[in-house]
């Protein structure tokens, strides 16, 4: 989880992978990263967005990535060592922690990833039309997206710094009845309106708080490799492409009505998302 708040920053190594090291952020798990292998991820949710990265576009194709929250700058790396050669933007506004970043987790040399602290939606207003294939949004104060994030007019903004063909990733964190997820869901799609989600079933369904991942275009996207990849998972997820009845009764919401997503439930696992 990208973050937005400032708060107590710890990196802890992780027992299982001599160079790899968790970021935790007021004692919650916030980012993983193994600087051996990039592509070792160790969330779920990551290893999703992951795979929607792979499969947007041939293997091994470099591509222009913007990146609206960083942590510890999982996917950037993952994005380097998968698609070498990518020019890659990172805008994350707790400077602190992009700080302790550089210094403990440098990133890797040969890596064209750009890191600029700022507020996502100022950073994107200022932005070239049609400059990113990719744009992938992960942005949480503490354990809640900001509701200057969750409107109708910045997915507008996200999109018109999309190229034509690019594609939008987005993590939303929600729970029982899924309602913000919902809203969200149809909000994405005023913008980008090809677009389907992946996530845990028991998390499709309402019955648990969770992360549920939007991949959203303007073209049809890579459901059959998005269904092989969630399958395979450690573990395993589920695509849902009838965003019209997912989100029926929902409508999407403006800068007026736009709100926080909900915090997680007391006593989730550090309050990890």
């Amino acid at each position: 989880m990208a973050t937005v708040a400032t708060g107590v920053a710890e990196l802890v190594p992780d027992p299982d992978h001599h160079t790899a090291f968790t970021l935790l952020l007021d004692g919650a798990p916030q980012s993983h990263v193994d600087l051996a292998d990039p592509t070792y991820l160790l969330f779920e949710y990551v290893r999703r967005m992951a795979a929607a990265i792979d499969l947007i576009g041939p293997p091994g194709q470099p591509l222009r990535a913007l990146h609206l929250g960083g942590g510890a700058m999982t996917l950037p790396r993952y994005l380097a060592a998968t698609r070498p050669g990518s020019a890659q933007r990172v805008v994350e506004i707790d400077g602190e922690l992009v700080e302790l970043v550089r210094r403990s987790l440098p990133l890797p040399a040969r890596a064209s990833i750009k890191v600029r602290v700022g507020d996502a939606r100022e950073a994107v207003s200022g932005m070239r039309e049609s400059s990113y294939d990719l744009v992938v949004l992960d942005v949480f104060a503490g354990a809640r997206t900001p509701a200057h994030l969750a409107s109708v007019e910045f997915m507008s903004a996200i999109a018109r710094v999309l190229a034509p063909g690019g594609w939008l990733i987005a993590n939303i964190a929600d729970g029982p009845p899924l309602r913000y997820a919902k809203a969200q869901v149809a909000t994405i799609r005023t913008a980008l309106p090809s677009a389907c989600l992946v996530a845990d079933s028991s998390v499709l369904r309402g019955r648990r708080f969770g992360n549920l991942v939007v991949l959203a275009g303007r073209t049809p996207p890579p459901v059959d490799g998005l269904v092989r990849r969630a399958a395979g998972d450690w573990f395993p997820g589920r695509v849902e492409t009838d965003l019209d009845r997912f989100t029926s009764g929902f409508a999407p919401v403006t800068d007026t009505v736009a709100v926080a997503s909900p915090p997680p439930p007391e006593g989730l696992f550090g309050n990890r998302q």
